[in-house]
This record gives C-alpha cells, structure tokens and sequence, in this order.
C-alpha cells in the first residue's frame, strides 16, 4: 500500500469507529449513554490490537489498546458470540464501564474485533450509580469476567437474570447492552462490507506505518530524566490531613531517543478506598498525554505506543492489586496521573505544555428507589461529570467550562434532565475569575445548582477541593472546588468523597476548579471567556 491507500484506509476504519458510535448513541436508553455520550467504539485486529478508533472516551480506548489482547485469549471464538465485561482487573477500568466484543468473520475466518464500552448508570453494589465510597470491588457493583453474552447467536438467558437481581433500573441496563451489541454488530458488518482482500496485511502495514508514528514524536522530546510529583487529596475513607501527601503519585520519564519510559517507582501504596487504578487505567492516561503530542492525523492504533514501556510496582496507587475498590481510580486517579506526566514534560518542553487543568471529573451521582426486583420500575438513577477549567499554554488562555483529558462526554441538558428525575436545575453558569492568573490565564470552572424535589441518594467522588491546579512558568494556580448542600436555610461544605441521604428542599451546589495560568503576569487581563 502507498501512502495514499493507506491513509484512506485507516480513516475508514475511523469512519466506522464513528458510525458505531451513532448507532449506540441513538439505540441507548439511558440519558448517560444517550445525551452525554459516555461511550466508546473501536476496531481491533484477530490478535486483539486496537487498529482504529473513534474519538471518544481517553479512558475508555486508551485503557482497551492495553487490555484487550488478554481478554481475546479467554474464548474459543465463532461466528455470532458476544462477549461482555467489566472486570477492572480482566480488561475492565471500573465496574459501570462495561464492555461488549463481537468477532469479525469473513470467508468463515476471524479477521477482527468490534467493541463498545459504555459507562452504565448503575451496575448494583451499595450505592445507587456503583460510584460510591466502598473498601472492596465486590462491594462497588456485579463483577463480570470476560463471558459470553451471545454463543454463536445463541443468548445466555442466565445473564439477563443476574442482571435483573443484582442492578438497579435493569431495564434500562439491558437496553443499552443491546444497544452496544447493535453498534459492535453495525462495525462488523461495514468492516466486511469494505471488501478489502488480504485484510490482515493491510492491518500490518497500518501497524507499522503507526508505530513509526509513535517513536518520532518521543523522539521530538530531548533526551532525558524529568520528574514530577503531585498528590490526591483523599479516598474517601480516611479522614486525610491536606498537607501529609500520603496519596502520592511520582513519575520519572526517562526519554533515549524513540523510546520511553514512564517509571512511578515510590507512587504511594494502594488504598482503603476506591481511588486505586488498575495498570490499564494507568495506562491509558500515559498514552493519552502522548498521544497529544502527536499530529492529529496520526493514525489511531495502539501501535503508535509500542515504544513507550511503563513501571509500576504491584501493588501501588497506580497499579493496584486484585480486588481493590477502583470506582474513582478511572474517573479521578487518571486525572492526576496526566497531571504529574505533563508536570514532568513541562521540564523537556515548556513551550507545547499547557498548566493543569481541573483536575477531576467531578462525578455526581443521585439515585432513588433503591429497588434491584423485577418490580422496581421507578428506580432511578442519574450520573453527571462536571466540565471546569482547562490550563493555560504558551499561545493563549486555558478553555473554560469544558471536559478536560481523561473524559469527553458532554452535560446532560437541562431539559432532558428535568423530564426523566426528579431534581431541578436552579443555576449554571461559568465560574467566573477562577482560573490562575499569568500572561494566559487557566479557564474557568463552571457552577451548577440541582434542587431535590424527593428523597434521594447522593454520592460525589471528586478532587481539587484542598489543593489547586498548579501554574506553569510563573502562572498562577487555578481556584480550587466545592461541594456545599443547603438544608434548613444554611450551607454546608461536604467532602471531595461520600455518600448522603438528600430530602425534598435540599439544594447541592458543585463549583468544579479552574485551570492554572501559564506565564508571569505582565498586566492585567480579562479571560476571553468572561
């Protein structure tokens, strides 16, 4: 294949990732999967390396290049199966994150992989939306190791029972497995529709095209050591003093010539709570950062990461152990893991590295009835991540109000909100002035107001509310967040971490972090989002 092919032939692959990606979206039920499009879509070769993908989820795709090769050796696959799982520790990130695989066949030979991983609104546990504050994984939601959904078009009716004795809301858990199934379906279909003979050598050229991808961008890097540290503030469990730095995350990037290595050696030991992150979790934070430092037309394939080899001791924050709770490690952790990488690169070069950006995803859950029978047809539960400030970098201010790094999903919109909870929206807005001042500034954060209009469950697994987005050359850290709850005619500051019973009348208010400013200030200036 000449260049030209080539290039034509990874953007349709792309293109199907994308077209996946709508099937899913419009065959969703739940407004998580539906409205804020908390889901990814990707191709992966027989061997199950990921060869194409959409842009979707960093957490989600990044944590799949790196896992899916192990999952693929569990079957003895057919034409027609459907495998799922959510298994942190087999494939998995955390537990609401579910994955649904369907082989691709063509002439009677496995040629491929479609997947969809889909973030569920619940998958059962102790607390509604399986994202609260638990100290054992089996205590965070169902566990499923790699299993088969569908044997060779035949389904498992023993699946949908677990399904419905142990979730909550399981219609609407169903609903969107079968929507991840039509989308894996959609991707096989397309990618045997391309009628592309010797498949598998066109994969291999792609692999190798992208691998040399990967080791020119480390190789635009200087050679080096560069270090960073930096710190979450809690997990939940264990009341933390802001200052001890006992969750600690410490990296050292050695970088010699097209190759890396990404070593946390002397990162904290894992924790009682769910801020621990399996390795693939780690990973895929690593790649996104380097993968930012690539053109955009670089081909999205795993192979443009077989030059960067990664370290971390078993048994550390960022390479937790079997059966560790893991619920904020993939929403919260992986956010902080790209703090210390770009900390560390801002060592090697200043000028394409931007200041922190907030920081966490700001994970809202609510959730009522906590009903897990057949009958419970009014269970609800609603889950939200909060955008706030993006960094400011060498050549402008910091975004505000938007998604930063590990996630990508939009808000749920105040309408469709409101028609399917039972909460109302009072106020949302950009938090003005939040970001870190400098010659750019960070970008703001934003301010949202839910009032409780019945008796519900409320859990938060979020970060930067002791501790601040840091400032580059000379830039200024960004604010730091709140969470604050008004019952009875006063405010209340809750924790970054927890689980509450709300009543009708109460009102939460979250003010997600602003972005760090880059640069010393040389004169006052106004954000251009204001």
């Amino acid at each position: 294949m000449n260049a030209v092919e080539l290039s034509l032939f990874s953007h349709r692959l792309a293109a199907i990732c994308e077209e996946m990606g709508g099937v899913l979206k419009r065959s969703a039920i739940s407004p998580n999967i539906r409205d804020r499009e908390d889901f990814s879509c990707a191709l992966f070769t027989a061997q199950g390396e990921l060869i194409a993908q959409a842009a979707h989820i960093p957490v989600h795709l990044g944590s799949m290049a790196f896992a899916m090769i192990n999952v693929v050796g569990y079957f003895q696959w057919q034409q027609g199966d459907v495998v799922l799982f959510n298994d942190p520790f087999l494939g998995g990130t955390h537990l609401p994150d579910i994955t649904v695989v369907s082989p691709v066949y063509v002439d009677g030979r496995l040629v491929a992989f479609a997947a969809a991983r889909a973030h569920h609104a619940d998958i059962g546990g102790a607390s509604p939306g399986s994202m609260g504050v638990e100290t054992r994984l089996e205590d965070e939601g169902l566990v499923l190791s790699p299993r088969c959904w569908f044997q060779a078009g035949v389904e498992d009716p023993k699946l949908k029972r677990l399904f419905y004795d142990c979730v909550r809301a399981p219609d609407e858990r169903m609903g969107d497995l079968s929507a991840q199934r039509a989308a894996c379906l959609l991707g096989a279909r397309r990618l045997i529709e391309l009628g592309f003979v010797q498949l598998e050598a066109r994969f291999a050229s792609l692999i190798k095209v992208s691998e040399q991808y990967g080791r020119t961008a480390i190789a635009s890097i200087p050679d080096g050591e560069y270090s960073f540290e930096d710190r979450l503030e809690s997990d939940g469990i264990e009341d933390d003093d802001p200052g001890a730095g006992t969750l600690t995350i410490r990296v050292r990037i050695n970088v010699k010539g097209e190759y890396v290595t990404v070593d946390f050696n002397g990162t904290c030991s894992q924790s009682k709570g769910p801020v621990n992150c399996p390795l693939a979790v780690t990973a895929a934070s690593v790649y996104y950062v380097f993968r930012c430092l690539m053109p955009a037309y670089t081909p999205q394939a795993a192979a443009i990461f077989h030059s960067i080899s990664i370290q971390a001791e078993e048994g550390c924050l960022v390479h937790a152990k079997t059966g560790a709770p893991v619920a904020a490690g993939n929403v919260e952790t992986s956010q902080r893991i790209v703090d210390v990488m770009l900390g560390a690169l801002s060592k090697a070069i200043p000028e394409r590295i931007p200041a922190a950006a907030q920081g966490t995803m700001n994970n809202v859950v609510f959730g009522g009835n906590d009903s897990r029978d057949e009958q419970g047809s009014d269970t609800w539960v609603y889950y939200e991540t909060l955008a706030g400030g993006m960094g400011a970098h060498a050549n402008g201010h910091g975004l505000s109000a938007v998604q930063c790094h590990m996630t990508n999903t939009k808000n749920s919109s105040i309408e469709v909100l409101e028609m399917h909870y039972p909460l109302r929206v009072r106020h949302y807005t950009v938090r003005k002035n939040s970001g870190g001042d400098g010659r750019f500034k960070g970008g703001n954060g934003l301010i949202r107001e839910w009032e409780i209009l019945e008796n519900c469950h409320l859990s938060l697994l979020t970060e930067r509310r002791n501790t601040a987005p840091y400032g580059l050359s000379g830039g200024r850290p960004g604010q730091s967040g709140s969470n604050r709850l008004w019952r009875d005619g006063e405010w209340a500051e809750l924790p970054a971490k927890g689980s509450w019973q709300l009543k009708a009348g109460d009102i939460i208010r979250i003010e997600t972090p602003g972005g760090g400013g880059f640069g010393a200030a040389e004169r006052v200036c106004s954000h251009v989002s204001d």
